[in-house]
């Protein structure tokens, strides 16, 4: 019995000793504290299973002889970035007309491709904002449970929207009788979509509160939903914890969901200077897409955007970067978001300088894609840091962001939850 209970006591230990993590020690030649905008010489970040488990000086940490070490001695290191307005599913290639061809399932591959290539270019944390079938929903979980490599995900499914909004499908006749998937009108209505939302798993619920550039029909500054039903929307998702997004270009609209409660308003084009006042009273975070303007410009015609569509953008584009700077000269918080899927997943780290040129220091730039959009997330003290007990989610670039924030735009070194995924 003695010698039974010895073999038992011997192979749990063996099992323990197996199943310990590895520790991995990176050492960074310089270290950003996104919070402080300090750049730390000479630190050692230990890694243990996701998280990192101790942070300091290298001359302070005792590294074991036989232990994995990352030399990043000649690199920036900070936080994974996050990106707070990207549509994953579907094909940058087939705008207009062309995205009734493809298939919810042909979707979701496309969006394996594109998580992949958000995570590539140091893009470990996003928010999907709008995705048909519940698609993105699907991916999310996908790369939660290791089927496929991407970032961590928020997601919405499908987008709410009036008849015949921007959040709906205009693209057909009425023969066809085709509604978006997001399609609610009136506050019970709403109610039960939100709650079929979230039924099926988003843990984010997205609105259109004005018309939008990419769809037919709509005019873009224009409110679409009303005050009650926009108020409906927040009280029916914070009631199930989950924040709220509202798509909004026109002030009015953008003042209306400010009023409603909304956790972000996107893109935020048109909006004046009352509404940046209700912003900062209320603490609405903006997520402006300032970059993605120059892509519909420049490109949008040979992608096959609908000449309303371009059209449109030369109404919003500038005004959007001229607001953006207003916005952040009075003090309004900001959260990045780049809109990825109108350009193409890759061109996310362009905007940082966008962000920089219409009035942010390189450092908020930064702090938008890090603690500030942590915050919106809702992941504060999981991700956008490089602190004991965050995920290690870490990115590495060759020269200071500091100085040149164009330096995200090319990422050297990608780990996310402790392992490497490009060095």
């Amino acid at each position: 019995m003695k010698k039974h209970t010895i073999h038992i006591t011997l192979f749990c230990l063996l099992i323990s000793i197996s199943a310990r993590a590895e520790l991995i020690y990176i050492n960074a030649g310089n270290l950003l504290d996104v919070d402080s905008g300090k750049l730390l010489s000479n630190q050692t970040i230990v890694v243990e299973d996701e998280r990192i488990s101790r942070i300091g000086s290298t001359a302070s940490i005792t590294i074991p002889t036989s232990a994995r070490i990352i030399d990043l001695s000649d690199s920036t290191v900070l936080p994974g970035l996050i990106d707070m307005h990207v549509h994953l599913t579907g094909d940058i290639d087939a705008q207009g007309y062309d995205t009734l061809e493809a298939s919810i399932p042909r979707n979701a591959l496309y969006g394996a491709a594109n998580a992949r290539r958000t995570l590539q270019i140091g893009f470990t944390t996003v928010r999907n904002v709008g995705a048909g079938g519940f698609a993105d929903i699907a991916l999310r979980d996908a790369i939660k449970n290791h089927d496929v490599p991407g970032p961590r995900m928020r997601a919405s499914g499908p987008s709410l929207g009036i008849t015949g909004g921007h959040c709906d499908n205009n693209l057909l006749p009425a023969r066809f009788n085709s509604y978006g998937d997001g399609v609610a009108d009136g506050p019970w209505a709403i109610r039960k979509k939100i709650r079929n939302n979230i039924k099926y798993g988003a843990d984010v619920i997205k609105f259109c509160a004005t018309g939008g550039v990419l769809s037919k029909g709509t005019t873009v500054g224009a409110q679409q939903y009303s005050l009650e039903e926009m108020a409906t929307i927040v009280t029916e998702t914070h009631q199930r914890d989950r924040k709220v997004a509202a798509h909004a270009h026109g002030a009015d609209g953008i003042k209306a969901a400010i009023q409603a409660g909304v956790d972000s308003v996107e893109h935020a084009s048109m909006i004046d200077a009352e509404g940046i006042q209700m912003a900062i009273e209320n603490g609405t975070f903006l997520v402006m897409d300032v970059y993605v303007s120059d892509y519909i410009l420049e490109m949008g015609e040979a992608a096959g955007f609908l000449p309303e569509s371009l059209e449109k953008e030369r109404l919003v584009g500038q005004v959007q970067r001229d607001n953006f700077r207003k916005a952040h000269q009075a003090g309004v918080r900001m959260a990045f978001g780049s809109d990825a899927g109108v350009h193409p997943h890759g061109n996310n780290g362009k905007q940082f300088a966008y962000m920089v040129q219409y009035g942010m220091t390189p450092l908020e730039a930064i702090q938008a894609a890090t603690i500030n959009a942590a915050e919106l997330i809702g992941w504060s003290s999981e991700v956008g840091n490089i602190a004991e007990g965050f995920y290690a989610d870490i990115i590495a670039v060759r020269g200071n962001p500091l100085d040149d924030v164009r330096q995200l735009e090319d990422v050297d070194f990608v780990m996310k939850g402790g392992k490497i995924y490009k060095q």
